[in-house]
Parts: structure tokens; sequence; C-alpha cells
């Protein structure tokens, strides 16, 4: 191989690199003469992946499940990794904001485009048995969820819609969460009873929860944007990938889980429980929590038909 000057300027400053770093240029180039190439299926951890779906029963269609939930959970990564990078903004820019925003619209997009395989890609009285043995677990127990939700909005927004104006005003993030939405979403109706599902998942991630709550006070996507210029706050771009945020989070895919809930679990006579005692026929539906993240950017009208079009849309 020839001894290019090309080569040689990317020798010098690699040589450059390493001795800012105190370390020897010559010992790192000798460790990748014995070094193995990276090859996909390692970089990617293809056979640690592919060995993550322990199902509970011999059902076939039980691993269809397990994958999409752990698919979304990716997702919901790469989402979380946006919000943060938008939390550290101090002067963020309209061009930054849109495209980081549109990135977490993006793979929402893909989440519920693809939920057709939850809601038509496995057999129902499959779903029925094999979901008794993943009891109290249920999808209502995503922590990453939870923190999207604290990511994007002013705590408030998360509070149950009639205790919101109540609490307008209180900034203890601590007394704010014991009045968050989606406790209601699995506690007993006729008792007021925790549900083991709410039990745990408190146990394991309410400490969490409420420091994120703090963390965000200064660093959720609506504070973000209001430090954007006036001007830029009024930009239908920037307004348009907000409403969109707040559809994908707050319509879309809550009513991809009640689509789902009622082709398995709808019946005429009575229809079936969720796997975590979620009241999903309260809870899902958006018209019910009222759940919206940048009320401001919404007529009063569109709030009060909050997700009607698409329960339209979808059941007539």
């Amino acid at each position: 191989m020839e001894i290019t000057p090309e080569l040689k300027e990317k020798l010098s400053k690699l040589n450059e690199k390493y001795a800012a770093l105190g370390e020897d240029f010559n010992a790192y180039l000798e460790g990748l003469l014995h070094a193995d190439v990276t090859t996909y299926w390692d970089y990617i951890q293809l056979d640690t992946l592919l060995s993550l779906q322990k199902p509970k029963t011999s059902f076939p269609d039980e691993v269809v499940f397990i994958m999409y939930h752990q698919i979304t959970e990716l997702y919901f990564k790469l989402a979380l990794r946006e919000f943060e990078a938008l939390g550290r903004l101090q002067e963020p820019t309209k061009t930054h904001f849109i495209d980081r925003v549109t990135r977490i619209n993006r793979y929402f997009d893909a989440l519920v485009n693809s939920f057709e395989i939850m809601i038509n890609g496995m057999d129902r009285e499959e779903f029925l048995k094999f979901r008794m043995s993943l009891l109290p677990a249920s999808g209502f127990q995503s922590a990453q969820y939870r923190e999207i939700e604290i990511y994007s909005t002013d705590f408030i927004n998360l509070v149950a819609k009639d205790e919101r104006e109540q609490l307008r005003g209180v900034e203890d993030i601590k007394e704010l969460f014991e009045h968050i939405y989606w406790k209601a979403g699995a506690t007993e109706v006729a008792t007021g009873k925790k549900t083991l599902t709410l039990i745990q998942f408190e146990e394991k991630y309410r400490d969490q929860f409420i420091a994120l709550g703090y963390n965000c006070r200064d660093k959720n996507i609506w504070q973000v944007y209001l430090r954007l210029s006036k001007e830029d706050q009024q930009d239908k771009m920037v307004m348009d990938v907000l409403r969109q945020n707040d559809v994908n989070v707050n319509i879309n895919w809550p009513l991809a889980h009640y689509k789902s809930a009622v082709r398995y679990l709808a019946r005429q006579d009575k229809d079936v429980a969720a796997t975590g005692g979620t009241n999903w026929q309260k809870y899902l539906p958006p018209r019910f929590q009222k759940r919206i993240f940048y009320p401001t950017l919404w007529s009063a009208e569109e709030q009060e038909n909050w997700g009607r079009a698409w329960v339209e849309d979808s059941f007539g």
C-alpha cells in the first residue's frame, strides 16, 4: 500500500490526538494489528438480542406479544434520547427544535402505524389463554412511557383531570405525583384499592419518577419551547410539531391500544379485564382523561373534542 500524503496527514492527526491524551500512538497501532474486525452480528449483539424472548407458555403467539413490546421499549429509548438532548438546550433555535421534536414524532408514527401487529397479528383464543400466565404484569408498567410524559409537559398537565384546577399552582412534584392521572387506571373502581400492578410499579419507580419530575421542571419540551424567541414560538412549523407530539402520545398511541383491547377483551355480555386489572374502558380513551401536553396550542373546542375524531374514524 502506498503511503500517500493524505495517509501521512491522517497518521499525524491521530498521533496528535493520542499525544494530547498522554497515550502512545504506536501502542494503539500495534493493538490494531491483533484486533478482530467488527462484524454486524457482534456490533448489534444479535445473538443476545434474539435470546431475550422468554415466553411463559407454549402458545406460539406469545412470542409476538413479547417481541412487539420489546420493540416498543426500544423506540421509547430512542425518543427519550431526543427529549434529554432538547432539555439541555438553554438557547434553542427554531431549526434544531423542529428537527428534534420531528424525530420523536417519527418514532411514535412508526409505533402507531405498526400496531396492527398487535391488533390483528395474534390468535384471539391463544391470547386470552397465555395472558393469564402474565399476571399481574401489564403494559401499564412501562416506565419509559411515563418518562416520556414527564419530559413532554409541565407536571400539572399529568394530574387527573378532575383535580387539575384544584392543584394548579402547586410546585411540589411529590404532592402532584400522588394525583397523577394513570393511578386511576390501576385502581379498583368498587373499592378504591390499588391493584398489585400499581403497587409493584410504584414500589420500583415512584422515587425515580418524582426525581425526574423535579429535574424536568425547566427541561421538559414545553419549557424548551418557551425559551424560543416569541417570533419562533408563533411559527406554524414549531406549533405543528408540538401539536403532532400531543396527538401521537395522548391520542394515537392510547387509542391504538384501545382498538387492540376491543379486539381481544370486549364481549357482548361482559368485557374481559386487562392483565394488570387496569380499567381499560375508562383509562385508554383520551376523552376521559383529557390529557393534553400543550393546552394553549389548542382551541377550547379542540380540547373539548379531544380524541373524538379518531374514535369516529376507527369505529364509526
